[in-house]
């Protein structure tokens, strides 16, 4: 499908996603046909590998039913309960008008600007600068902000970040996204599942076949010549189910992955449609860019965020673009403008740490300042001038235009001079 716009740009983005998702849901039968390999061995070790791989596909048909039935059992349970499961993870929670004006006011304006259904708003307690949205209809939808964000934002740029979320919910990407992860979830589950069970199993090598480690010395041995004709078959289809687990695994990751990088763009694009604002966006990318890093948040929510730092290998497993890419794209098709990359976060906190030191040096190491009058502020002086000593007779000097009885070096009168301190 070709793409001319921002609308035919989002229409065939959603058809390659329903293809990859697709393909990706066959990945789970590809993993049940390599878990019947495993069990076909397990049960008659003295197989060819044509007798393995037909038990295989007849194993596969008729397990094709409940692999079906679990995978959507999983689905449904995740529809209901993904968002307690993220919340508890993350620790966010709702907020209403009167906790969060500010942040409050802006979704609903912007949905409102847009016809689009507000969705619940919530906060979470953390010093990163990430934002997430996720439901999978529209009475689960969300949009959850960190209160790192909201202090180091302002209003224009919490706006665009905002603006980001709700392209994501509007585009489908939210439930395409948590499928996906559900799906590439139920890979990575039985692919661990079948990684256990091969671990468990133990070759007999009188025998010429796999057994589990508590059951392999009672097995019955067979004749050498069984060993010899038919433990090899045995052994070529458990590394073919090894590979298939492992491809599965891979292909399951990064079809996840490309399905995340793909609506980044068009994500950032939709901000700036929703907001006419692409300085505010690039902005935000530049502030979160390197400090978007959720403590204690697994990798199945980080890709769910605004921005990921965490990097993947040559960049084959990065959930997210990189925010230059993301800024660029913003620079050349929006004409926004970029500032440029911030200091690291490390450079502005040891930065006061390293220059308070010398401040609170300089002070003791340099002379006190010199009075130069009697109009001089007596805040900077070092401390009253030293009071004149008393006469030989014993009595001090009257000040001759102050009050009477008030002599110059008494407690009550003024050290500075005959007209007072100032």
């Amino acid at each position: 499908m070709a793409a001319y716009g921002l609308y035919t740009h989002i229409a065939s983005n959603k058809f390659r996603s329903m293809l990859l998702l697709a393909g990706l849901f066959a990945l789970v039968y590809v993993l049940v046909f390599a878990g019947a390999l495993v069990a076909e061995v397990v049960t008659n070790g003295n197989g060819t590998v044509a007798y393995y791989l037909n038990r295989g596909f007849h194993d596969l048909i008729v397990a094709f039913p409940f692999a079906t039935a679990a995978a959507i059992a999983w689905i449904a349970i995740a529809y209901f309960f993904h968002q307690s499961m993220i919340d508890a993870v993350t620790g966010g929670r709702d907020v209403t008008r009167q906790e969060e004006p500010r942040l409050y006011n802006l979704l609903e304006n912007l949905c409102i600007s847009r016809g689009i259904t507000m969705p619940k708003l919530k906060i979470m307690d953390s010093p990163a600068l990430n934002a997430f949205a996720t439901g999978l209809n529209p009475r689960q939808y969300a949009v959850t902000v960190t209160t790192g964000l909201l202090k180091a934002l302002n209003d224009q740029e919490i706006e665009a970040v905002l603006g980001h979320e709700l392209t994501h919910i509007k585009n489908g990407d939210v439930q395409l996204m948590v499928v996906a992860v559900i799906i590439a979830g139920v890979v990575g589950f039985f692919g661990e599942l079948f990684f256990r069970l091969f671990t468990n199993l133990s070759w007999s090598s009188g025998g010429g076949s796999w057994s589990s480690g508590s059951s392999s010395s009672s097995r019955s041995s067979s004749s050498s010549s069984d060993n010899k004709n038919s433990g090899g078959g045995a052994i070529i289809v458990i590394i073919i189910a090894v590979v298939l687990i492992v491809v599965a695994w891979l292909v399951s990751q990064v079809v996840k992955l490309a399905l995340s990088r793909s609506r980044e763009y068009l994500a950032d694009a939709g901000s700036v449609e929703l907001t006419k604002n692409p300085d505010a966006m690039i902005s935000a990318l530049r502030k979160i860019e390197g400090r978007g890093e959720l403590p204690g948040a697994t990798s199945a929510v980080m890709e769910l965020c605004l921005d990921n730092p965490r990097e993947g290998f040559a960049d084959l497993f990065a959930t997210h673009p990189s925010v230059q890419s993301r800024v660029d794209a913003l620079v050349k098709f929006a004409g926004g403008h970029d500032p440029g990359p911030l200091p690291p976060p490390a450079d502005e906190t040891e930065q006061p740490e390293t220059d308070a030191p010398e401040a609170q040096a300089d002070p003791q190491s340099a002379p006190p300042p010199i009075p130069h009058g009697p109009w001089n502020d007596a805040a900077n002086a070092p401390g009253p001038p030293p009071v004149p000593a008393p006469s030989s007779a014993g009595t001090a000097a009257a000040d001759p235009l102050g009050p009477p009885g008030n002599p110059m070096g008494n407690s009550m009168g003024n050290p500075m001079g005959p007209w007072g301190r100032h």
